[in-house]
């Protein structure tokens, strides 16, 4: 009987759980800095994994500035609708916006996905929050920067420039979305990447 081929994959482990933590400490530092201070901000997740990645900045945001509230300044921006490539893929399923109920007007924002990659997502992005009101900035966090950008888009706050190839996948996961099945925050670079999808591959 003939084996079944099967591709090899490598991967390479680039952040730890404690390297994650680490900058997103430093972002929510940066963040302060260029707002002088948490006066108006929101901080607004992409799921899937900006998500977590926004509640978690939120959380140190309050610590390190006790009067800012992480409950009333964190919400989700879902941009599944507004992506340009519906057309080419049929799995993607919407998830529910939840916006602070302050709103967004005069405010500023800050976007939060895990991979920065073409940029589209994120152009998703500025198009959603243009049905939702006007705010006075918006800025972009992302956990890592991988180029490759198909946009003129560029993150404010980044945790990690990462180089890769477009034949590299790079893998976040985090506990809030992976666990138990992956029992701790990772990043990595894999190999023959499989098709592309709405996690993980970049934004």
């Amino acid at each position: 009987m003939q084996a079944e081929s099967r591709a090899v994959r490598t991967v390479r482990q680039v952040l730890t759980a404690a390297d994650i933590d680490r900058a997103l400490t430093r972002i929510a530092h940066e963040i302060l800095e260029s707002n002088k201070g948490p006066e108006s901000l929101v901080v607004l997740g992409i799921p899937r994994r900006g998500v977590p990645l926004a509640e978690r900045l939120t959380a140190k945001l309050e610590r390190i500035e006790p009067g800012f509230s992480a409950s009333a300044a964190t919400g989700q921006l879902d941009v599944t609708l507004y992506r340009d490539d519906l057309r080419r893929s049929t799995t993607r399923t919407p998830a529910p916006t939840r916006l602070p109920e302050s709103g967004i007007d005069g405010a500023t924002v800050v976007l939060v996905d895990d991979v920065l990659y073409s940029g589209r997502t994120i152009r998703a992005g500025l198009d959603a929050l243009n049905d939702f009101g006007r705010p006075a900035a918006v800025r972009l966090a992302v956990l890592v920067d991988r180029g490759h950008r198909e946009l003129p888009i560029r993150a404010d706050f980044v945790g990690k420039n990462l180089p890769t190839s477009t034949a590299e996948r790079v893998q976040v996961r985090l506990l809030e979305i992976d666990g138990p099945e992956h029992p701790e925050d990772l990043v990595a670079i894999t190999d023959a990447a499989p098709a592309p999808s709405a996690d993980g591959a970049g934004a």
